[in-house]
């Protein structure tokens, strides 16, 4: 019988997730300047993805901090718990913009040229 073991996800460090905001802010500052409309959609697609977009991985992320912050808060204090509760909240809230993904498929159907209808 073979037994896997998984190791445990490491953990991103500060910068890495720092260099992801930076690029989100690259993102709104390229936004801000009004490009194409064919080069907004390409670039929501990805981040608004209804599975591992911005959206999914930030509720996700929320729910998963909730949890290591409950589980390992001993004894339990109301003041930690305010503030699980609103993580858990705010990634409820979240989760539900992953439609937005319908949102920029019905965008693209819309601007699209007649010759690119068929694709």
């Amino acid at each position: 019988m073979t037994v896997t073991v998984t190791a445990p996800a490491s953990a991103p460090d500060p910068e890495q997730i720092e260099e992801a905001t930076d690029t989100l802010a690259q993102l709104v500052d390229y936004l801000r300047t009004e490009p194409p409309t064919a080069d907004v959609l390409t670039l929501l697609a990805p981040l608004l993805d209804e599975d591992d977009g911005v959206p999914m991985l930030l509720s996700d992320v929320l729910r998963a901090a909730a949890r290591a912050v409950a589980t390992n808060t001993e004894p339990p204090r109301s003041d930690v718990n305010s503030v699980v509760t609103t993580l858990r909240e705010a990634a409820t809230e979240i989760m539900q913009w992953h439609t937005l993904h319908w949102e920029v498929r019905d965008l693209a159907r819309a601007t699209a040229t007649p010759g690119d209808a068929a694709s």
